[in-house]
């Protein structure tokens, strides 16, 4: 006999703070949890942004706050804010969305590219989910950190941004690890490609990195650079994955009585994963400098 399945959770009543949530997919997702029942703390860095959210919710229960994941003044007032309004109960769960993309051939990265990467990326989800753990371990919540298929295979011209996905990667299963105890679950979310305006943002800072870069050292890459940018932005546009997938995907993990560890959105991201554990690494070599040298 087949056991059954435990309920679902009900959002009712429970508060989730969501960082990155000023576009894109954050937003989505921000705006989505709220309309099916969430009270939603959605951090943006910006007040124009924080209105334009307001304008654009169903309901009060989207609360935007202004938080900067790089600053700890910012991270701290924007935990103490969430943590007066919430009072006992404190929040249900975190979602550390917020990040940055850099592109560009590594040779021609320069190092201050390469922190603000892992800073935003990496040491920007450990601070938040620092300031935010006495909550969620009172609440017995969750935590739901964003990675990507990249945070499963390193693509070339992506290194910067693999770097820092891999490390969220690591983290989380530490962090799971530490947390059981205290019945607090740690979930990765892995989104592939999704037509967002992201990448619109990965072209202009690729291009201005090469732009930096010794001409003898980014001429030898140009070419394929160009190439690799407009087969991200095609593999984008014409991807069959939406940003509602996604915020379903954040819906579910939030809510499913029992969460699973990692959730792929997409297609791309599923195979992506799938191939990093099945595939001998000269093979996954040979597979990817396809995309770079025909």
């Amino acid at each position: 006999m087949l056991s059954r399945q435990p309920e679902p959770l009900s959002p009712a009543g429970r508060a989730v703070v969501i960082t990155g949530a000023s576009s894109g997919l954050g937003k989505e997702a921000a705006l989505a949890l709220e309309q099916r029942g969430f009270q939603v703390f959605a951090a943006v860095r910006k007040l124009e942004d924080a209105q334009r959210l307001r304008d654009e919710a169903s309901s009060a229960r989207l609360r935007p706050v202004i938080m900067d994941v790089t600053d700890e003044d910012s991270i701290r007032a924007a935990a103490t804010e969430v943590a007066e309004t919430m009072g006992d109960e404190g929040v249900w769960a975190l979602v550390n969305n917020a990040g940055s993309c850099v592109s560009a051939p590594l040779e021609c990265v320069p190092p201050e590219s390469l922190r603000q990467q892992l800073d935003t990326n990496v040491i920007g989800t450990v601070a938040v989910t620092q300031a935010f753990l006495p909550q969620l371990r009172r609440s017995r919540g969750r935590i739901v950190n964003i990675s990507s298929g990249v945070g499963s295979v390193a693509v070339p011209y992506l290194g910067v941004y693999a770097t820092a996905q891999f490390a969220k990667e690591g983290l989380s299963d530490a962090l799971r690890r530490e947390l059981r105890p205290f019945g607090v679950s740690v979930v990765v979310v892995k989104p592939g490609a999704i037509s967002t305006p992201i990448w619109g943002k990965v072209r202009q800072s690729g291009e201005g990195i090469m732009s930096k870069a010794p001409k003898t050292i980014a001429d030898n890459y140009r070419a394929s650079f160009e190439q690799f940018l407009r087969a991200n932005e095609q593999r984008a546009l014409t991807s069959k994955t939406r940003p509602e997938d996604f915020a379903r995907t954040i819906f579910r993990a939030l809510t499913v009585a029992r969460p699973r560890t990692r959730y792929c959105v997409g297609a791309d991201a599923r195979v992506a994963t799938t191939l990093s554990r099945l595939l001998p690494d000269a093979v996954l070599d040979r597979s990817l400098s396809v995309v770079v040298d025909r």
